[in-house]
């Protein structure tokens, strides 16, 4: 129950309406229960088994209560029969009968209509929470993680979840109070019967715990499965030109099938054990309805120590606690499903965010004397990247990084954002480590243009504003201009109002990497990173997209990641960099004069050229 105690926050804010379903099911166990003892007066009117009584009754306590309420019960039926007939005793009984039940049943759905309110504000508010969490993990979590698993534990889990919250209540208010409430009238009924039904309850229990057993674990292999067949899906959807072009559909279709197999394998042995709950509490149930039977039938008939009304009464309150206790066996089941999911989620919730802003973190606005990056040290997990790096980038300036792969280069982009943090050194800011800065603070301070244009299935306004949500249409289409986009923007049946489909797949690569330039421009930031931006781009539309970026880097600090060594000949300084550490630096003219590293990769790709 640890799992479901953590989660127990999220209840907090619709605890009312918990009290509210407790308080009903209360109602309910009382009135069920009622609604069976109701019967034996009936019974023993239509039986003419009523005791004769034409005294008043007089309260003595509670611990007379049963005899005084018998008494009073055949004071009444005795006067009512002895005034007005027997037809309007049998009138009065029915109504009373009518009015339980009625009050029974109004109780259950209000009971269920406050836990709806519960169940489904519960459901909202661990998604939102989840979702949250999902954006504020820095990216190193994500490398690990299939996003179709996390994926599933938004929308599946978290709704397996919710689920076993209503078992829960269920198993903790509603089911146990019937069963509390049905037994205490039992009771009341025959001590020597009840006595009889409780040799046999452990048994069935025991029973019903055996078929529970491995649920949990099964469950949550079928949710990690759920997670797989999820990531194929985003990934086949992602790559789906690749797919095809490699004529890879069967491949794909072959996983995907492997993974619902294995998961139609675990819902099925899920399914069956819970579905041999219900039959086995009530199988066990009939076991001991048939021995009562026999033994309050040998009361009735040969001992005479019970009359035929209260034992009918009886019997049927017996039958009543078949049906918690089904709902219990259920219920339990469920919570182990919901236990297992509840596992996955609160893997997420709990997760530590390692990159947050430091209390009190100083806010900065503006950018003004450089960025001053000492001597610092970087891996990934095991793989270092980085070692005893140092650089200075004076404002105004562009300063280009070269290198082959795996040189490190889009590392300095991810540590600049905070994406990451330094192992060892540090990155200031106009003098102030970046670890010192509140991370929203320094990230308006930069813009960044990635060699993937990552855009959104959106309109090209709501793309374009995501730095500056409150940016006029005059605004964006200055930064389309700038970004050398407006042209094909204008051509567009909606202009900046057209969707542009899921990743902007109805876009070119160029037109992609122009808007994506836009959305920087617009955001107007001090320091520019641009990694990479034209690496993946036809010559055609590196030419368009290199004229929107030297428009935009006018009068800013520039931070270019490069492949195509033509694009960064303008820069100030060059850094050539080899294995995480820098081999090389200047302009391109003492570069080239150097005749090392940095002239071979100018002269393989004039070659290449």
């Amino acid at each position: 129950m640890d799992n479901f105690k953590k989660i127990f926050s999220f209840i907090i804010p619709y605890k009312k309406y918990a009290y509210l379903n407790i308080f009903f099911n209360v109602l309910y166990a009382l009135f069920s229960t009622l609604s069976f003892m109701s019967l034996i007066p009936m019974m023993q009117v239509l039986f003419d088994q009523t005791k004769k009584n034409t005294i008043v009754p007089t309260y003595t306590g509670i611990w007379e209560f049963k005899t005084y309420a018998e008494d009073y019960l055949s004071y009444f039926i005795t006067h009512t029969t002895a005034t007005y007939g027997v037809s309007q005793t049998l009138s009065i009984m029915v109504a009373v009968i009518i009015a339980i039940f009625l009050l029974k049943n109004l109780s259950d759905y209000l009971a269920l209509f406050f836990i709806t309110f519960l169940r489904n504000g519960i459901l909202r508010d661990m998604r939102n929470a989840m979702y949250k969490k999902t954006l504020e993990l820095p990216l190193a979590y994500f490398s690990e993680k299939r996003k179709g698993d996390v994926i599933a534990r938004i929308s599946a889990d978290v709704n397996e979840v919710q689920t076993s919250f209503l078992s829960i209540l269920e198993l903790v208010v509603k089911e146990p109070l019937t069963i509390v409430f049905t037994i205490i009238a039992m009771l009341t009924i025959s001590t020597q019967l009840t006595l009889f039904v409780f040799i046999f309850i452990p048994v069935s229990g025991y029973v019903i715990s055996i078929i529970g057993k491995q649920l949990k674990k099964k469950s949550t292999k079928a949710q990690e499965e759920q997670g797989i067949f999820l990531s194929t899906i985003e990934e086949t959807l992602g790559g789906l030109k690749v797919v095809k072009g490699y004529n890879s559909e069967n491949y794909f279709n072959r996983i995907f099938q492997e993974s619902t197999q294995r998961f139609f394998t675990l819902s099925n042995s899920i399914g069956n054990r819970q579905n041999l709950a219900s039959p086995a509490s009530e199988f066990m149930g009939i076991m001991v309805i048939t021995i009562l039977l026999w033994y309050g039938g040998q009361m009735v008939l040969i001992e005479k120590s019970l009359n035929g009304a209260s034992f009918i009464a009886y019997m049927g309150l017996a039958y009543n606690i078949l049906t918690p206790a089904k709902s219990i066996s259920k219920a339990s089941y469920s919570i182990k499903r919901g236990n297992a999911a509840a596992e996955r989620v609160l893997e997420i919730l709990d997760q530590k965010n390692t990159i947050t802003s430091k209390e009190n973190a100083a806010l900065k606005a503006s950018f003004d004397l450089n960025i001053s990056i000492q001597n610092i040290n970087f891996k990934y997990e095991d793989e270092s990247v980085l070692k005893d790096f140092s650089l200075e980038v004076k404002k105004g300036q562009t300063v280009a990084l070269v290198g082959q792969s795996g040189s490190g280069k889009s590392t300095i982009a991810n540590l600049l954002t905070r994406f990451y943090d330094v192992n060892e050194g540090s990155i200031k800011i106009d003098g102030i480590n970046i670890k010192d800065l509140n991370i929203q603070s320094l990230r308006s301070m930069m813009g960044l243009v990635t060699q993937d244009s990552i855009l959104f299935n959106d309109t090209i306004k709501a793309n374009i504003s995501l730095g500056k949500l409150d940016a006029t249409d005059e605004e964006i289409i200055e930064a389309l201009k700038i970004a050398n986009a407006f042209d094909f923007v204008n051509e567009l049946p909606l202009g900046i109002y057209t969707n542009i489909g899921d990743s902007g797949n109805k876009l070119s690569g160029g037109q992609k990497q122009r808007l994506s330039i836009a959305r920087a421009v617009l955001k107007n930031p001090p320091i520019m990173i641009l990694d990479e931006a034209t690496s993946a781009l036809d010559t055609e539309s590196e030419k368009f997209v290199q004229v929107a970026l030297e428009n935009m880097m006018q009068n800013r600090t520039s931070i270019v990641i490069a492949h195509r060594l033509s694009t960064i000949q303008k820069a100030d300084i060059i850094i050539v960099m080899q294995k995480g550490k820098i081999v090389e630096q200047g302009n391109h003219e003492q570069l080239i004069l150097l005749n090392g590293t940095y002239n071979k990769l100018v002269t393989m790709q004039s070659f290449e050229s």
